[in-house]
């Protein structure tokens, strides 16, 4: 059976045609999820397991946290795997998000061009910003309330910049994480990404990589992953049986030990962590 991504768009509808299309009699558990999860393969990964393991049939759609967690109020999905903590927390807070839990982390990191144009390699997340800004580095952002973006605006910040709007050197992008990664090499401009998802945008590139990681290793830039269910209370038609199931598998030794072993050209994703 070929899994099947749900895309952004009339994703209700298509969530709802997905209902009937479960394959062999499994129950269908409806998710918003990040494109890193989507772009390096994990989900297909994670969901082939679950399928097997639960009789659980994974449908998702990959979008920014900030939609994600939209879809997550308008009821559409049942359950949410997302990358913006402090967002998650007043989510929550609010009454839309119950049983949070975390469960992996990798690391954001700033790639630029390999001229290194602003001489920020080695340095820290705060001063290689700021020196970006001082110099008016291109710099692509995705500028989708996304958990990439909500990290990056938390950089600018910790660097005591404004909030870039209207710069001619921030290109705000609107796109996914491998599309803005594009730009920023087109413009050989700096950007700050998952490094899952530069590692997949490396290997998609072979010989025409016109990017490099210039910062790395800042405690600023973990990049923590949680679960959450959408909160019953507020719609009928969640399935928060199967999301409970999920959260609980998620977190679970053995689930915990395949995302560890999950790896793109040799080399690690994700990071297990739901018992810290």
């Amino acid at each position: 059976m070929k899994l099947r991504k749900l895309r952004s768009i009339l994703v209700v509808s298509l969530l709802v045609l997905a209902l009937a299309g479960a394959a062999s009699g499994a129950e269908v558990l409806k998710m918003a999820t990040t494109t890193s999860t989507d772009n390096t393969g994990l989900l297909d990964y994670l969901a082939e397991l679950l399928l097997e393991q639960k009789d659980i049939e994974l449908q998702w759609v990959a979008v920014g946290t900030g939609k994600a967690l939209e879809y997550g109020r308008n009821g559409d999905v049942d359950v949410l795997l997302v990358h913006a903590p402090e967002v998650e927390k007043k989510f929550v807070a609010e009454g839309w998000g119950v049983n949070r839990r975390q469960v992996m982390y990798n690391d954001f990191i700033i790639v630029g061009p390999a001229s290194d144009p602003a001489k920020v390699a080695g340095m820290g997340a705060a001063p290689a910003m700021k020196k970006i800004a001082a110099d008016g580095a291109p710099f692509a952002s995705r500028a989708d309330k996304s958990g990439t973006h909500v990290a990056e605006l938390a950089l600018w910040a910790n660097a005591g910049i404004p909030e870039p709007d209207k710069e001619k050197w921030y290109i705000q992008t609107g796109q996914g994480m491998l599309e803005t990664l594009m730009i920023a090499g087109e413009q050989k401009g700096y950007c700050l990404t998952d490094r899952g998802t530069f590692i997949k945008y490396e290997d998609s590139r072979k010989d025409q990589v016109d990017l490099v990681i210039t910062v790395e290793g800042d405690d600023s830039l973990k990049n923590q992953y949680s679960v959450i269910a959408v909160n019953p209370a507020k719609w009928e038609n969640l399935r928060y049986d199967l999301a409970v199931k999920f959260i609980d598998w998620m977190v679970s030794a053995e689930t915990q030990k395949a995302v560890a072993d999950f790896s793109l050209l040799g080399k690690q994703l994700f990071f297990p962590n739901a018992g810290e």
